[in-house]
């Protein structure tokens, strides 16, 4: 009998003190790819027990985030942040030796706390903006210490250069590969200091809280909110959000409460996720199954994971909503309410997320701006206001202020949890009932992620492939009508193949951290079709793989 869905138990806990001592003791075998560093979509990530997330992987990278920024010209303040999990504290005072010891203006958190994704994106913004009006023109970046949803024994490093969002590959492989080169080296070449914690002199303090929660009634509207009396629940699943929204609650007058302000790293008070494991998956019904147990105290209750980037929707009604599902309501709530923004700003979308959001922009007469996984991919049109809305199937998402301007270029999972009351206080319908009737008016569609197993080899090919690989000319009884290895948006590779047809698509990926490849499938006709299109994927992917 599974457990998912279950509290915790001690068996499932992490042993935080033996976790810290093998961060400072194992030692990398860099020639051993399970050891190297390596950033996927969202950072270097890995534990400890596995010798993959340590100190000298963390010294190693930040001297060459050092090196990098200074080869890119970059002479702003660093601003670092971190969440909650228990590798995070140490990896960030590690960071910090480094980077002081180069001599990078770094800016941390003022009240020595931890700190949400989008508060680090929006202070490289701030700065940056302000910056640009200054003769020297000084940029800034930064560094968030997350493995976000990861279970309680991973840690995770991420880079945001000047644009305030995820680094592009150029930089992350630029930066991996120095690493790598600076551990198979006995980390000759890592300049270190000692630093006395919150307290030195040569680490500058910054607001983080006070700059992000002042400036979300840019983006936010709070007046409708309070106006409307509804209830808010929000559980920060024991991450860097506990904070902020009491602080947000307190400015803005809104009836908010925050239903669990616990922060544990061994994380006790979760329920199992599917495979029984902790994750903080604010979009997992497993992860969530003790926040949905409130849903009928609130109009609205959310979630979010370790670094606040992800959202989590539960209404009344509803339960938790599916992150696809949220996704349209939210896309076609933005762009009938914030007239300030460009006619023709853009909807944003990954290849993996639903097709229901393609009807809505039809609907809307608004441009799909379709790119491959990564919210990278949104951060130029975020930037000029060119795209009004990015968002992610895996509950990531951004949108600009009403003004038309950027708000963040990395998920800000809190924006969207409270846009979700917004929405609610404004139309008076919950986000599930305004999902209900897009498919009232588009078709009701059944979405899913499976895997499938597949060598190494086998998944660098996939990532390889051409359009042209796939022979078949229907898809589950429907002729194909494309065939796509390069994103319609914007030309970049996908890593991987979608294929489309009037009523299904399926894209398939390889995993980066598992001998697997994915299969995301969408069907408007029905469950029964779903899993015919999903048995063919398979056929046609290993059908290509052969070939």
């Amino acid at each position: 009998m599974t457990r998912a869905g279950t509290v915790a138990q001690p068996q499932d806990l992490i042993d935080v003190a033996a976790l810290e001592r093998d961060y400072y003791e194992l030692v990398p075998d860099v020639t051993n790819p399970d050891q190297a560093v390596a950033f996927g979509t969202s950072g270097h990530r890995g534990s400890a027990f596995d010798t993959a997330f340590n100190e000298a992987h963390i010294l190693a990278i930040t001297q060459a985030i050092c090196e990098y920024r200074a080869g890119q010209g970059i002479t702003g303040p660093l601003f670092i942040g971190r969440d909650t999990h228990a590798l995070s504290l140490p990896a960030e005072r590690t960071a910090l030796e480094v980077l002081v010891a180069n001599g990078v203006r770094v800016m941390a958190d003022a009240r020595g706390s931890v700190t949400p994704t989008p508060a680090v994106s929006r202070a490289i913004l701030d700065y940056n903006q302000d910056a640009s009006a200054t003769e020297d023109g000084d940029q800034a970046d930064g560094i968030v210490v997350t493995p976000s949803h990861n279970p309680p024994r991973d840690g995770g490093f991420k880079y945001n250069p000047p644009h305030g969002g995820p680094a592009d590959s150029d930089a992350t492989g630029w930066i991996a590969k120095r690493a790598n080169e600076l551990i198979a080296g006995g980390l000759e070449g890592v300049q270190r200091v000692e630093v006395a914690g919150g307290s030195d002199p040569r680490v500058e303090l910054y607001d983080f809280r006070e700059e992000y929660v002042a400036a979300l009634g840019r983006v936010i509207d709070f007046e409708a909110i309070k106006a409307s009396g509804i209830r808010i629940g929000a559980d920060p699943l024991g991450g860097a959000a506990v904070d902020y929204y009491g602080a947000i609650a307190e400015r803005y007058g809104i009836d908010l409460t925050v239903t669990n302000p616990a922060v544990d790293p061994t994380w006790a008070f979760m329920t199992l996720d599917w495979d029984e494991k902790i994750r903080m998956d604010c979009s997992s019904p497993n992860a969530m199954a003790s926040v949905l147990e409130r849903r009928d105290e609130f109009d609205i209750l959310t979630g979010n994971d370790a670094d606040a980037d992800r959202h989590g929707i539960v209404t009344p009604d509803g339960g938790l909503m599916n992150p696809n599902h949220f996704l349209a309501v939210a896309i076609e709530y933005l762009y009938a309410h914030r007239p300030q923004w460009r006619a023709d700003a853009a909807i944003g979308k990954t290849l993996v997320s639903s097709s229901m959001i393609d009807r809505v922009a039809d609907a809307l007469g608004r441009r799909l701006w379709e790119v491959p996984v990564g919210f990278k991919w949104f951060v130029p049109g975020l930037v000029d206001g060119s795209v009004g809305f990015g968002g992610e199937e895996s509950a990531g998402a951004s949108f600009l202020q009403a003004d038309g301007t950027v708000w963040t270029t990395d998920k800000d999972g809190i924006l969207l949890c409270l846009l979700a009351s917004e929405i609610r206080a404004v139309t008076g319908q919950s986000p599930s009932q305004l999902y209900g009737a897009l498919t009232a008016r588009f078709g009701s569609p059944v979405y899913e992620r499976v895997d499938a197993p597949a060598t190494r080899e086998q998944k660098a090919r996939l990532g390889k492939l051409s359009g042209d690989a796939v022979v078949a000319e229907s898809l589950a009884g429907d002729p194909i009508i494309a065939r796509l290895t390069e994103a319609p948006g914007n030309g970049a590779a996908i890593g991987g193949l979608k294929v489309v047809t009037e009523r299904a698509w399926f894209a398939a990926r390889p995993s980066g951290t598992e001998d697997v490849y994915k299969i995301y499938a969408e069907s408007f006709v029905g469950v029964d079709h779903l899993r015919q299109v999903q048995a063919e994927a398979k056929a046609i992917v290993d059908a290509a793989l052969a070939g």
